[in-house]
């Protein structure tokens, strides 16, 4: 079977489902691999690197395995062969129109986007190769905006106080974020309805601000969950607080398949110093922060920049190329058992069986539920 690579449809993406390194591993399970003219070229990688490592160049749509990021554009979708297998990013959870027109397509369709959250599903979690970059690069964002140091210094010109960095969210992104603000010399906390997260946010120097509340429980699913008006009501007084004396606030909380909770109000955020800079990385669902632009920068009438960026993983598009290509092929492992280049759907599987979203034509969303381990 043949494998291809497709250019990204959507405009600004500059990652690609494929990187050099990941194409000889997929031969590897005995696939040949075909690849879009200029598929790369945004993230770095040029057509000879990937003839190099042994792909062909040409019309990847017509593959037996299409590989994408985002989902293929319409005229892709419609250049798709009967039969064929696609592997995006298909966002069918927030995208019912997507599930729609997928299911009148006489192809299978699997969204990396729903890999379970279960211990061997971990080699393709997409979601959380993602936050990891998002998380790192949200701070990268904050530091240009802020124009001052995250560290204190001692000069001859005076005393330099660090930067404080509160940080909504200890998930993947949210640790992310932690780790890199601390790395720079900030004064870094962070808050989490789960309190198991406590030790994860000191093992990277930050400080666990806690919510006392006869709701907080440990998750049993590993995702905060929605919480009650008595948690939220102590956790808006504690993000008041501390958004007087933040320079930098960087929310990260998401509820899986629901919109974003916010998290901080107008008033909050009017409440912060000049200068101030927030991240709102659920921007994409609804955003945690009152006044965020998803996709945009905004300035508040008090001088308050809040960045509702919606691409910080794709602001480092060869890293998070060759991250999320590792997770294709760990997928491509999974479904090529014998390793002979063809794909094999097992529909026994739960991890194959939670991402299908279309199978030979036939809707397959939503997936029956998954027992997954916190």
């Amino acid at each position: 079977m043949i494998v291809g690579v497709l250019k990204e449809a959507r405009d600004g993406e500059k990652r690609v489902a494929a990187t050099p390194a990941t194409i000889e591993q997929v031969r590897t399970l005995g696939y040949e691999v075909l690849v879009d003219p200029g598929a790369g070229a945004a993230a770095g990688f040029a057509d000879s690197a990937y003839e190099a490592a042994g792909a062909r160049i040409g019309d990847a749509v017509a593959a037996d395995v299409v590989l994408g990021v985002n989902a293929p554009g319409p005229a892709q979708l419609d250049a798709v062969r009967p039969e064929a297998t696609v592997i995006a990013l298909f966002a069918p959870a927030f995208d019912p129109a997507m599930v729609e027109d997928l299911g009148r397509r006489p192809f299978t369709a699997l969204s990396m986007d729903a890999v379970p959250r279960i211990s061997r599903a971990q080699s393709m979690d997409v979601l959380s190769s993602m936050a990891n970059i998002a998380g790192y690069r949200a701070v990268v964002e904050a530091a240009h905006e802020f124009g001052r140091f995250f560290t204190g210094q001692v000069t001859a010109a005076g005393k330099v106080p660090p930067a404080k960095v509160l940080v909504a969210g200890a998930g993947v992104a949210g640790l992310a974020a932690i780790g890199t603000a601390g790395s720079l010399g900030a004064v870094v906390r962070a808050t989490d309805p789960r309190p198991e997260v406590a030790d994860q946010v000191r093992s990277l120097g930050g400080e666990y601000l806690s919510i006392a509340s006869p709701e907080v429980e440990v998750s049993a699913t590993g995702y905060a969950k929605e919480m009650g008006d008595d948690y939220k009501a102590r956790e808006a007084e504690l993000y008041a607080a501390q958004c007087r004396e933040a320079d930098i606030v960087i929310t990260t909380a998401l509820i899986p398949g629901r919109p974003a909770p916010v998290l901080l109000t107008a008033e909050m955020v009017a409440d912060m110093k000049p200068g101030s800079v927030v991240v709102d990385m659920a921007a994409a669902n609804g955003g945690n922060v009152v006044g965020s632009v998803k996709g945009g920068r905004t300035v508040t009438e008090n001088g308050v920049t809040i960045l509702g960026y919606t691409d910080l993983a794709g602001r480092l598009p060869a890293q998070a190329s060759q991250l999320y290509g590792t997770n294709l092929v760990n997928l491509l492992k999974l479904m090529t058992p014998d390793k002979d280049g063809r794909l094999v759907l097992d529909w026994d599987d739960p991890v194959q069986r939670s991402i299908t979203v279309v199978r030979d034509g036939e809707s397959a969303w939503p997936p029956p539920p998954v027992q997954v381990s916190a």
